[in-house]
């Protein structure tokens, strides 16, 4: 069905269409209009679901993992500090290996205390465990939320996802929605180490030096094998529903010389900004990053890459341009921008391939 919604609404309706029983819900700014839509649901009886408006984040996190350990589809939606105080239970989601989905709407981080989008807040649980995806148009909100739960309940994952969008910039803005009949695109939820107190064994128990780091190589195995699962779902949900997904989103990199390299709604503002430059005989391309974790493979060679990242790692840098450097041969000329909602253009980010120096950092807006 061809509608229109926001990037939250949009997500709650994959949510809704996923069937999780259980949808536990703290709100925040700019994330509480999901769960008020699915609390909506719940209360007209389209979601046959247990809604569990919790004391926090944390407790939101907790009940998810619960349910999901007894063997229940989970969903519960964040942001910024609110995905911070959850830090700890995400690690404990991961670790025993509970596929909560999560939406995030991605905020700055506080003080100074704002509401606009950044990624840094989604960048800082990095290393718990979850697979992360960034999205960029009201349309793959919805998708990647549906597809989300396939690919955290596949028995080759057993991993939490986690759905970017940006704050405002995606999660406010009303754009056109197709909405589709999911039927059996994401099968029936079925846990092999559920709860079963017919069968009652351990959980979280103390786990030794002999044994631990194997729970550990697990949770790479799972994520390393996640990358095929995610290929297998785009290219299925692109049979059923002709939507075309995959790692990274490129637009007329073919033949570029150079690469601007983005996430979320900034990715697709710079397709705005390479036809500009091809228009000044600049023979510029983009790639859009979709996956965060797993890291994508990216073929750079031969080409100059312009980074722009809407997060800083302090003492480090940006943190796609990092990862970009630790998993290629490029040299990136790395650009912070966006931060707390900075606006950005298309023009701007013109300006950033035409004034590239390789391996240079440069904040926008600031002048050393």
């Amino acid at each position: 069905m061809l509608t229109t919604a926001t990037g939250n609404k949009a997500v709650a309706a994959a949510a809704k269409e996923a069937r999780p029983g259980v949808v536990a819900a703290y709100p925040i700014t700019p994330q509480t209009e999901i769960v008020e839509q699915l609390a909506n649901y719940v209360a007209d009886g389209s979601l046959d679901a247990d809604y569990i408006p919790v004391e926090s984040e944390h407790s939101a996190m907790a009940a998810c993992i619960g349910a999901s350990a007894a063997g229940v589809r989970t969903f519960t939606a964040t942001s910024s500090h609110g995905l911070l105080y959850m830090h700890e239970m995400l690690h404990w989601a991961a670790g025993a290996r509970t596929p909560v989905v999560m939406a995030n709407v991605n905020r700055a981080l506080g003080p100074g205390w704002n509401t606009w989008a950044e990624h840094t807040d989604a960048f800082s649980q990095r290393d718990t465990g979850w697979l992360q995806v960034f999205v960029s148009t009201v349309q793959e909100a919805y998708d990647a939320t549906l597809m989300a739960f396939r690919i955290a309940e596949d028995e080759r994952v057993i991993l939490p996802v986690m759905v970017n969008l940006d704050g405002f910039s995606l999660s406010h803005i009303t754009q056109s929605l197709e909405t589709v009949e999911v039927g059996d695109f994401i099968p029936q939820f079925h846990l092999s180490h559920a709860i079963d107190t017919e069968h009652p064994r351990g959980y979280g128990t103390m786990t030794g030096p002999d044994i631990y780091y194997r729970f550990r190589w697990d949770i790479e195995r799972s994520m390393r094998a996640s990358r095929e699962v995610i290929a297998e779902t785009e290219a299925e949900f692109a049979r059923r529903f002709g939507r075309v997904y995959g790692p990274v989103e490129e637009y007329r990199s073919e033949d570029a010389d150079v690469v601007i390299v983005a996430l979320g709604t900034l990715g697709k503002e710079a397709e705005v900004a390479v036809d500009s430059l091809r228009d000044d005989g600049v023979k510029a391309g983009s790639m859009r990053l979709r996956w965060f974790r797993p890291f994508p493979r990216l073929d750079l060679s031969g080409r100059e890459v312009v980074v722009i990242d809407r997060d800083y790692s302090f003492g480090f840098g940006g943190v796609i341009a990092q990862s970009i450097r630790a998993t290629t041969r490029a040299e990136p000329c790395s650009v912070i921008a966006g931060l707390g909602g900075q606006e950005v253009t298309y023009d701007d980010i013109a300006r950033f391939v035409r004034e590239r120096e390789a391996g240079k950092e440069t904040w926008f807006g600031v002048s050393d």
